[in-house]
């Protein structure tokens, strides 16, 4: 793709990286057939390759957003499908968050929808802060038909109840339970807890650390590390998504070596959506001269759960499984980190039967707060990734991240649990609260010996 960008805007690194990828665009066309937005509604405007056009013509005329530039840019899920389908390596992903940065930057949007995203981005990235706005959600349920559109549709999201805070979402040092012949664990690592999964979901934490302390690692929940920033990245508030980057960063150097602590070998994330914004956090403080060399090493030490216990290697089960479970490839994992073996191998590997989703690679419209946005085609895909996954007839979904697990059970009857709590259990941990109506399952002979 020819660009016309001048020396001037090229002094700015957002617009230098775009031009370099809008070069790298061949308009081949093979993202439109992996857009779910484009295969939906079948509008050019609505892919990728149509994407690109609006935000070129945007980006390199120096034009304040438009309302319609606006409304297919919105469209996006970021599920970054387009990426993985691409043969020439276009970097859809930074080019989208640098045009929905322009667009925060230049566009008024109506104050419903300006107030809607503000309440977002106030409330999701603070557990506290969520939880509060959660338990109001509960009490406003009998009048949710009396709140203005997607305000209903949020009421209706919102759980029927809410757990209890967690113990392992406090900062402290988890020791691990077996160590090497040195008296040292197999590795230590930082876990990520983040924000809204630790409301929604404390269970999947607790499973965490579990199956890493059995495992052999000790554990570390730095003081001071909170919310990605991807909630606020990718609606293009760009000052609030890197506070809470440089907040992480601080929070993790000082637990490694070159930070003057005892080390890292890892930095264990557990909500795929979350481990594609920490493993880009090099790219995101790249201009900062005081954070982008430890950015970029932190960066480095992120990991998913599931790429960390593969390369540790899961024990022996301890509980005879068996049963069928669907998985679904969250975005942010098979396409934004190019991670789709190790999660159903070690699913395997705990004894389940692993059942792959038709029409894998298309998104089920949770993408963060896509489907508090754009209900809508939200609801459409959920429907289409639901009816796919039925298809299979399994006994239970698993994946890798919150959102979809909140999306996706809100249309199936079907458990849904998240691929860390099914390999705890298969190791010694609890059954997961969603899978109790399951047959009691018999010990491994020889498992209470292993305990």
């Amino acid at each position: 793709m020819q660009t016309n960008f001048t020396l001037a805007q090229l002094a700015d690194p957002d617009t230098a990286e775009s031009e370099k990828i809008l070069r790298t665009c061949v308009h081949c066309g093979f993202c439109l057939a992996t857009c779910p937005t484009y295969v939906l509604l079948g509008d050019e405007l609505d892919s990728p390759r149509g994407r690109i056009y609006l935000m070129k013509d945007m980006l390199e005329n120096d034009k304040p957003a438009n309302e319609k530039v606006v409304k297919h840019i919105d469209r996006c899920l970021s599920c970054l499908s387009c990426m993985t389908t691409c043969p020439s390596g276009v970097h859809y992903m930074h080019l989208v968050d640098h045009g929905r940065k322009h667009i925060e930057e230049t566009y008024t949007r109506p104050w419903p929808d300006r107030m809607l995203r503000r309440l977002l981005a106030t409330v999701l990235p603070h557990p506290g802060r969520f939880r509060v706005a959660l338990m109001g959600a509960w009490a406003a349920r009998p009048f949710a038909r009396l709140f203005p559109g997607r305000l209903k549709g949020m009421i209706g999201m919102a759980p029927k109840r809410l757990a209890s805070a967690s113990w392992v979402d406090r900062p402290q040092v988890i020791p691990a339970e077996s160590r090497r012949r040195d008296g040292k664990p197999e590795a230590r690592v930082a876990l990520l807890n983040g924000c809204a999964q630790q409301v929604l979901d404390p269970a999947i934490n607790e499973a965490t650390v579990r199956l890493l302390t059995r495992h052999g690692v000790e554990v570390v929940v730095a003081d001071g590390a909170g919310c990605c920033g991807a909630l606020t990245h990718h609606m293009g508030m760009e000052e609030p998504a890197l506070a809470f980057a440089r907040a992480n960063v601080d929070a993790w150097w000082a637990w490694t070596e070159d930070g003057g602590g005892p080390g890292l070998d890892a930095l264990v994330i557990n909500t795929s959506g979350c481990g594609t914004t920490v493993k880009d956090y090099g790219f995101m403080l790249r201009t900062d001269p005081n954070y982008a060399e430890k950015a970029a090493a932190v960066a480095g030490l992120a990991r998913d759960v599931t790429e960390l216990m593969a390369e540790l290697g899961l024990d022996r089960p301890m509980v005879e499984t068996g049963q069928t479970i669907a998985y679904h490839s969250a975005c942010s994992m098979q396409h934004g980190q190019q991670i789709r073996m190790q999660p159903k191998q070690l699913l395997q590997r705990a004894g389940f039967v692993v059942k792959d989703v038709p029409e894998g690679h298309i998104c089920c419209g949770s993408a963060g707060t896509y489907n508090l946005l754009q209900p809508e085609i939200a609801g459409r895909l959920k429907a289409r990734k639901v009816e796919n996954i039925e298809r299979t007839a399994p006994d239970a979904i698993a994946t890798g991240n919150i959102g979809c697990m909140t999306q996706i059970a809100s249309g199936t009857a079907l458990p849904i649990v998240h691929t860390v709590e099914l390999l705890d259990w298969a190791t010694g941990g609890p059954k997961p609260e969603a899978l109790q109506a399951w047959p009691g399952t018999p010990v491994r002979a020889g498992a209470q010996a292993a305990e």
